[in-house]
């Protein structure tokens, strides 16, 4: 008798502190134990690799929901919008606000490069050389919308034929009326149920944000950035003043009259996790989420613009391609006239329009954009060779500035189609 009273109050007691566990807000879970995950690695060292696979089971958690999500939400929401014409307005106002603050991004990151002269003085000779795969052209990029075969689209992970696929889908569905109730149905409780896994999956992030960062912290060192600081100092800073200036003030202050404060503290859960992931896709999921419930947007909009988002707004990417190829032409003393500065602009704004919202994605820009600007292939190597192993710490930043990017567009065009729920926008968060 005295056994089974202590198994039940030890289950009990369980019960009671995972209670506890669940109470504290995701995000302050989350930045704990991505703050231990730094202790672990650098006390660990390279031994940390041992817990590595936590995180990479993480990674493929969310990578399984994100295709059937996108897919279904994306079909649901075109038919609860009712009417296929807004879906005209939708889209040109996304694709344009994407270009516009991608622009400014990109702006922002060459400004700063002439400022504070990163490549000043950086001696590149003795870099061993590394080539990378050239950006996809854009050509290339425009054809793959259209799928040959929406399954292996599936299969591939092609976001951007997904989405394609899924707007015929979706178009027909409304168009056809009632034979079409039953598949808007089914479209309807897929969506509710890639909902409620990507809610579980969610609940996993501090132990996956954990490992991640503690890998990252026992392989690289947190003093890995101190090689490259002025650099590292440059891509952080652009990072501060596109996220406060763009999106904080102009998007949220002035064009929308939303309270800056608020829209970061809704989008919090999905940028840390875009910083733990380093991969805009990755963090999709999350950003879904964070959008319905936090953000107010209205599951037509967050189901179109995230993941249009994910695949072509690389405000981030854009802003640090700026920077290094300034950084490398200064390191080879080639001077940059205005013009050059003009192309470097608006080459990286199209080129970025191509890069795979993975981790490392950046590195395949690089050459086509320093190549505007006549730099050898060479040259290009040596650049390339330099960043290559403090990439991913600032991989996980220009990361947090592409997802909070997507997320205040989304805000932004969920406002203008009247798609948009400010009561839950303006819920108190903790």
């Amino acid at each position: 008798m005295k056994k089974i009273r202590r198994i039940f109050r030890a289950y009990r007691d369980g019960q009671q502190k995972m209670s506890v566990w669940f109470q504290i807000a995701l995000w302050k879970r989350i930045l704990g134990a991505m703050l231990l995950g730094v202790v672990l690695g650098v006390s660990w060292g390279e031994g940390v690799v041992a817990i590595a696979w936590i995180g990479e089971l993480f990674i493929r958690l969310i990578r399984m929901v994100v295709v059937p999500l996108v897919f279904v939400t994306l079909v649901s929401g075109l038919i609860s919008m009712g009417d296929p014409s807004k879906l005209g307005s939708l889209g040109v106002r996304t694709l344009a606000l994407y270009l516009v603050t991608t622009l400014i991004a990109i702006s922002i990151g060459l400004c700063l490069a002439a400022i504070m002269q990163p490549g000043t003085g950086v001696d590149l000779s003795a870099v061993a050389p590394t080539s990378v795969q050239e950006a996809i052209p854009l050509s290339e990029r425009l054809m793959s919308i259209v799928p040959e075969n929406p399954i292996a689209a599936m299969a591939e992970g092609n976001i951007l034929a997904i989405i394609f696929f899924a707007l015929l889908l979706g178009i027909s569905l409304l168009t056809i009326g009632d034979l079409g109730k039953p598949v808007a149905d089914f479209m309807s409780a897929g969506a509710e149920a890639m909902l409620r896994i990507t809610h579980w999956i969610m609940e996993a992030a501090p132990f996956g944000a954990f490992a991640l960062i503690a890998q990252l912290s026992g392989t690289a060192g947190v003093g890995a950035l101190l090689d490259v600081l002025i650099l590292a100092l440059a891509v952080a800073v652009g990072f501060l003043a596109h996220m406060m200036f763009m999106h904080g003030f102009i998007i949220m202050k002035l064009m929308l009259g939303l309270s800056p404060i608020k829209f970061f503290l809704g989008a919090r859960d999905a940028m840390l996790m875009a910083f733990s992931t380093s991969s805009s896709s990755a963090t999709l999921p999350i950003s879904m989420s964070c959008a319905e419930e936090n953000l107010g947007i209205k599951p037509v909009v967050s189901s179109t613009v995230l993941p249009l988002g994910a695949t072509i707004n690389m405000d981030g990417t854009a802003l640090y391609v700026g920077i290094v190829t300034v950084f490398g032409a200064q390191a080879f003393n080639i001077d940059l006239s205005l013009a050059d500065y003009l192309l470097v602009a608006g080459s990286t704004t199209i080129v970025s329009i191509g890069t795979a919202a993975v981790p490392g994605a950046s590195l395949f820009l690089m050459a086509a954009v320093m190549d505007s600007i006549g730099m050898t292939p060479e040259q290009n190597a040596a650049v390339v060779g330099f960043i290559l192993a403090f990439d991913r710490p600032l991989d996980m930043l220009r990361t947090v500035m592409n997802v909070g990017g997507d997320l205040s567009v989304s805000t932004a065009v969920a406002n203008w189609e009247d798609e948009f729920d400010r009561e839950a926008f303006d819920l108190p968060r903790n």
